[in-house]
């Protein structure tokens, strides 16, 4: 049996970050293809960053360019960021709209209970999974 500090279970991951290219660009892409919304800017030292994330979701993306001329390698990482939407094959349809390249045509997943899957990349080649989102 493990015991947990009071500490411990209010832990929570409060963003995930994904270096980027373009800033503006995949602000753009996020905001305005996906949906999500801007949440806040960010200047530090090392980088800018712009916080997006969908209305009433919990836990917010981290779009990050370095701008401290340190090399970095921004394009093809092995990254997959799964989103749930109602509509995958519309998802998938906007993004491709955009030029982006389509990884999987959304079809049903026998895995995963039937529900539809598509596959995209963003603009700097991450993998994104939509998954058709069950209500009930």
């Amino acid at each position: 049996m493990t015991t947990q500090t009071a500490t411990q279970t209010q832990s929570r991951i409060g963003a995930f970050g994904i270096g980027v290219s373009d800033l503006e660009r995949s602000a753009d892409f996020y905001t305005r293809v996906l949906g999500m919304t801007e949440q806040r800017r960010f200047k530090v030292t090392v980088m800018d960053e712009v916080l997006v994330g969908f209305e009433g979701g919990r836990t917010p993306l981290l779009l990050m360019h370095y701008t401290d001329g340190s090399a970095q390698h921004y394009a093809d990482n092995p990254v997959k960021l799964v989103i749930y939407v109602d509509d995958p094959a519309a998802s998938v349809e906007r993004v491709r709209a955009e030029g982006l390249a389509v990884v999987r045509e959304p079809a049903a997943s026998p895995e995963m209970g039937g529900v539809q899957i598509g596959m995209v990349k963003d603009p700097d080649g991450y993998v994104l999974e939509f998954i058709q989102r069950v209500r009930g």
